[in-house]
């Protein structure tokens, strides 16, 4: 009897130090498995606990956080970005570990980082019940399965889940069993993917030859297959195949997120693949369209200053130089995007000049027209030249008695070009700040906007132009219009007054005396930006960072807090307030009721369209946008958060009327833009 019970302590230890080792991520963790094997654990324990009547005592040794790092011989490694189906997954990650380490660690020693395999190689269990549950054969069985109406509902079940959705093992297993059929739904490829285990040679060969065989997808699915998650080429190149049939206009929508797809492609060190599809592809388009170019070349230019991908994208660049050098007149457009480099750099070289001035607004402002009237500083007259932020429009010099500096922290400057057509077009230049993070979601509303007009829905949206041209600089569109805050100071806080006084109208049963055009564009852009900003997250909402035209135009500027960030406690949902409520006629008017129709109509829209956005917003994760940088894990699943995708359509039409109603009823934010006002008062 002793004997058993001693023997029953020693396999409890034994069972102790396992699962330590499992705390410590020493063994993989299976989800099945892992059930079973606790449950027989407490078993075990309650059977010890009821033959002993002694404590136990365990001891627990020390642990570490980290592995622990050894010298020992530098072992000759293949290549992570080199696909091939033989190298196993452990041995693709012992590699890209050693690169990095190796890298850092080669200017002081010889040693390299050298993993335990056991840590990293594929489960045994895993494998053998992979084998024995996935059919490999493509056979007529397998081509001409088909699912029972319990199975079809479970599928398409799964064909609904979010880009984020982590799948089970079951239901991996069972997307497998009936692949053949699934080629019908262009929803479930991605699906599909994902469920292929990329380290079984086998598993990849057949998933790569269904793919000619699957319906055309969507541009959503294309986005979400040149995201990190997708290495092997095939993927990524049928992914950009599918690209190919959007038009240039659609292209430009995604084209942010598609430059920085390319750090997902297969470069090395040296920043050098020849056989990147989607490199291949963006310069073709590009030096195809000027305008495509023009955006293509920032964007890469921009990312050419991270250290980290510096050598890629300067060999992008140089390609893109070198594609247009066998295009009609390709030289004059890359000596054209070089004369935009240099424009840049004197515009920065000046509004850093004024920055550093101690000097009051008024010897800034004339400072900035001295130096621009200046000949010999070529900014008061050049050779035409697309204007980087527009390349619609050609400019050939800049007004200085229209330019000026804004009163605000970074003191940009108002630039005023004059086009080769006899316009003006004006710009703010900023320096000392990021704009990538504008950049982003004037693109996404810009996108937004796209989508809710093809359901006939527009909202009277003004997705001004952001060009960030370095990580400290940018340009932005100059839209004439006041903040709210000015304007409800110069007519006692009354809109009705404002738009009474650019747009009258004394027709017979106009209660408010305005034009019944402009009160539109006022509930309608209302409704846009209060849906927009509340799926984006904007934070620091207040009456100075909404903006006010005289035709009804409302927007909004000034996106330093997205994503849930705001540096005011309680904010509400959405920025709403009374005076713009008063503005529609009051809560009961006829308007008011429009207004929360728009809304609603624009939540659904949006929601319809929610995987695209979310595979965008996947795509920036490395893009060192500062608010997804904090948290880059989640950025993703706090867009999605927003559209409540586990409700139904219904139920999420009522859950954004109560949003509407917290907003504007919240107390909180009208006593915060109080204290703004006085703040805003004591600084001037």
């Amino acid at each position: 009897m002793f004997g058993l019970m001693l023997k029953q302590m020693e396999n409890k230890v034994q069972q102790h130090q396992l699962v330590k080792r499992y705390d410590c991520g020493d063994i993989r963790p299976v989800e099945w498995l892992d059930n079973l094997a606790f449950r027989q654990i407490e078993k075990i324990h309650k059977e010890v606990s009821a033959n002993l009547t002694e404590l136990a005592l365990y001891v627990d040794l020390p642990k570490f956080d980290f592995p622990v790092v050894y010298g020992e011989m530098e072992y000759k490694l293949p290549d992570p970005f080199i696909e091939d189906a033989s190298i196993t997954e452990q041995q693709q990650l012992v590699t890209a570990m050693n690169g990095t380490i190796h890298s850092e660690l080669s200017d002081t020693t010889n040693y390299s980082l050298v993993l335990d395999p056991d840590l990293h190689r594929d489960n045994p269990v895993e494998a053998k019940h992979r084998r024995l549950v996935r059919s490999h054969r493509s056979g007529p069985l397998d081509r001409d399965l088909k699912p029972n109406p319990k199975i079809r509902d479970e599928l398409n079940s799964i064909m609904s889940y979010p880009p984020t959705q982590t799948l089970t093992s079951e239901e991996k297993d069972l997307i497998w069993k009936f692949r053949f059929y699934l080629t019908r739904d262009k929803r479930a490829l991605t699906k599909f993917l994902k469920c292929v285990v990329w380290t079984d040679a086998t598993e990849v060969r057949q998933a790569v030859d269904l793919l000619p065989l699957w319906v055309d997808i969507d541009v959503d699915d294309a986005l979400e297959l040149l995201g990190k998650e997708f290495q092997n080429r095939s993927v990524r190149s049928y992914a950009v195949n599918q690209l190919k049939k959007a038009d240039d206009d659609d292209l430009l929508l995604y084209l942010l997120q598609l430059v920085q797809a390319l750090k997902f492609e297969h470069y090395n060190d040296k920043g050098v693949d020849n056989d990147s599809s989607l490199e291949r592809f963006l310069i073709n388009r590009s030096h195809n369209n000027p305008v495509l170019g023009n955006y293509f070349h920032w964007y890469v230019m921009v990312e050419c200053e991270d250290p980290a991908v510096h050598k890629m994208y300067a060999k992008v660049t140089y390609d893109y130089f070198n594609a247009l050098m066998e295009v009609q007149g390709g030289h004059i457009r890359r000596g054209e995007l070089r004369e935009q480099g240099t424009l840049i750099q004197k515009l920065s070289q000046v509004s850093t000049e004024i920055r550093s001035m101690k000097e009051a607004r008024a010897k800034k402002v004339e400072r900035l027209r001295a130096v621009l009237a200046d000949p010999k500083g070529q900014l008061h007259s050049f050779p035409a030249l697309p204007l980087p932020l527009d390349p619609t429009k050609k400019v050939c010099g800049i007004i200085p008695e229209k330019s000026g500096v804004f009163n605000s922290n970074l003191q940009p400057l108002r630039i005023t070009f004059v086009c080769e057509d006899k316009s003006e077009y004006p710009i703010i230049f900023k320096t000392g700040d990021d704009l990538r993070q504008d950049q982003l979601v004037i693109q996404i509303i810009l996108l937004m906007d796209k989508l809710m007009q093809k359901e006939n829905l527009d909202l009277k949206l003004t997705p001004y132009k952001v060009l960030a041209t370095g990580s400290e600089h940018g340009l932005m569109q100059f839209i004439p219009s006041m903040s709210l805050a000015g304007v409800l100071n110069e007519h006692q806080n009354n809109l009705l007054s404002f738009f009474r006084q650019h747009h009258p109208s004394s027709e017979p049963g106009n209660v408010y005396g305005i034009d019944p055009r402009v009160m539109e564009t006022y509930i309608r852009s209302c409704a846009g930006y209060c849906v927009i900003t509340y799926l984006l997250g904007v934070g620091d909402r207040h009456l100075d960072n909404l903006l006010l035209s005289p035709d009804g135009h409302l927007f909004h500027v000034d996106f330093g807090f997205i994503l849930g960030r705001d540096p005011k406690p309680f904010p509400p949902p959405m920025k709403l307030c009374k005076e713009m409520i008063e503005a529609m006629g009051g809560a009961n008017s006829p308007y008011y009721m429009n207004f929360q129709q728009y809304c609603y109509t624009a939540f659904t829209t949006l929601r319809r369209n929610a995987n695209l956005i979310l595979n965008l917003f996947a795509l920036m994760v490395d893009a060192n946008i500062p608010d997804i940088k904090i948290e880059p894990d989640k950025a993703v699943l706090k867009v999605q958060e927003k559209f409540r995708l586990d409700l139904s359509e219904e139920a999420a039409i009522s859950y954004f009327r109560g949003l509407i109603s917290e907003s504007v009823n919240a107390l909180f934010p009208q006593i915060m833009e109080t204290v703004h006002k006085w703040a805003q008062y004591w600084r001037r």
